[in-house]
C-alpha cells in the first residue's frame, strides 16, 4: 500500500472518465463550456492498464467520476475490469443519474458496489435553474433503478446560498426519515473557471445543520463523531437513513485523506484543491514499462501535500471541477 510523505495510506483512486457532461450545473462550470478532444483523453486500453497497476500497488477502492462518467461508452467494461482486480474491495460511481435507468443493472452485474447520485433539490423548477436544463424526474427514475439493482445509494447535494440552502435542503434531509438512504451535503468549493460564483455562495456546515435541526429536530452524531470517509454523519430522530456533511472549506479533513485522482487526460492529481499533478499519459504513450509507471506513481504519491491552502486564498487555477472529477 503506497504511503505519502506524511505516512498516510493512499489506497483510494478516483478516475475521471471524461470532462464532458450532459448538464451545466451553475456551481460546477460555465454554461458555454469547451471540453477536451477525444485524443486527449486516456483510452480504455490505457485505463485498463493503469487500473491493473494501481491495484497491484495496493489501491483498494476505485471510484469512477467525470464530468459525467455515464457518457463514457466503455463504462461497464471498465467497472468489470476494476472489480476483477485482486485486492480491490469496492468499485463505485459518482453520477448525475440521468442515464442510470439504463445502466444501473448492467453496472451492478459488472461488479459495481455503490452509486453516489448528485441531487441538489427535489423541486423541478429549482432543479432546472441549478442544472440549466435538467429534468429532476430523470434523476429520480435513475435512483429507483439503482435501488432495484441492489446497489448502495448515496445522494450528494451542494447547498448554494440563496438558492437551495433552506427548503430544498430540508426536503432532501426529510428523505432519510422514511428511506434507508444517506443524504450528504457538500460545501461548494472554489475552482479556476467558476471561483467568483463559488466563493460567494458557500453555506457553512454549522449554518446548514442549525436550519435542518430547527425544521426536523435534533441531529444525533453517528460513529462517535468520527468521519465516514470524508463525511460527518448524523441521524434525525426515528430516521431510517442518515445525513452527512462534507465540509472541505470550513472543516477540512486533510489529515485523514487517503485518495488521489486520475484526470480524464491522464494526470495524477494529488489533492483536489491543489494544482500539483503527475503526467501518466505522457509515460504511457512514450513507451514506459509497468515498472517505470509504478515508480512514477509511487514518487507522485509520496509528495502528496498535507492539504489545501484555501485559508490562504490559494485557489486551484489549472482546472475546473468537471475537469478533475469529484
Amino acid at each position: 500500500m503506497p504511503l505519502d510523505q506524511y505516512q498516510r495510506d493512499i489506497d483510494y483512486l478516483r478516475i475521471s472518465l471524461t470532462d464532458a457532461c450532459n448538464l451545466r450545473c451553475v456551481y460546477c462550470m460555465p454554461e458555454h463550456m469547451a471540453f477536451r478532444r477525444p485524443a486527449e483523453l486516456l483510452t480504455d486500453a490505457e485505463l485498463f492498464r493503469l487500473i491493473t497497476l494501481f491495484a497491484r500497488l495496493g489501491f483498494r477502492k476505485i471510484r469512477f467520476t467525470g464530468g459525467e462518467p455515464t457518457l463514457r461508452p466503455g463504462l461497464v467494461q471498465l467497472v468489470r475490469h476494476a472489480a476483477r482486480q485482486p485486492g480491490v474491495r469496492q468499485v463505485s460511481l459518482t453520477t448525475n443519474g440521468l442515464m442510470l435507468d439504463q445502466l444501473a443493472r448492467p453496472l451492478a452485474d459488472a461488479g459495481l458496489s455503490s452509486v453516489n447520485v448528485s441531487l441538489d433539490t427535489l423541486d423541478p423548477a429549482r432543479f432546472r435553474e441549478l442544472t440549466r436544463w435538467g429534468n429532476v424526474r430523470d434523476v429520480l427514475e435513475g435512483i429507483n433503478a439503482v435501488e432495484a439493482a441492489g446497489l448502495r445509494l448515496k445522494l450528494n447535494a451542494v447547498p448554494i446560498r440563496g438558492v437551495n440552502d433552506t427548503d430544498d435542503a430540508i426536503a432532501l434531509a426529510r428523505l432519510t426519515l422514511e428511506h434507508d438512504r444517506q443524504v450528504r451535503f457538500i460545501e461548494v468549493m472554489p475552482f479556476a473557471n467558476n471561483a467568483g460564483f463559488q466563493t460567494g455562495h458557500i453555506v457553512r456546515e454549522t449554518e446548514l445543520r442549525a436550519r435542518l435541526e430547527a425544521a426536523l429536530g435534533p441531529l444525533e452524531p453517528l460513529h462517535a463523531g468520527k468521519l465516514d470517509g470524508e463525511a460527518r454523519m448524523f441521524r434525525l430522530p426515528g430516521a431510517r437513513g442518515a445525513i452527512g456533511f462534507i465540509s472541505p472549506v470550513t472543516s477540512p479533513f486533510c489529515a485523514a485523506c487517503n485518495r488521489v485522482r486520475l484526470t480524464a487526460d491522464g494526470r495524477l492529481r494529488l489533492c483536489l484543491l491543489r494544482d500539483d499533478e503527475g503526467d501518466l499519459r505522457e509515460l504511457l504513450r512514450g513507451g514506459a514499462t509497468d515498472q517505470e509507471l509504478e515508480t512514477a506513481i509511487g514518487a507522485a504519491i509520496h509528495r502528496k501535500p498535507w492539504g489545501h491552502n484555501l485559508a490562504s486564498d490559494l485557489i486551484p487555477a489549472s482546472r475546473g471541477m468537471s475537469e478533475i472529477g469529484g
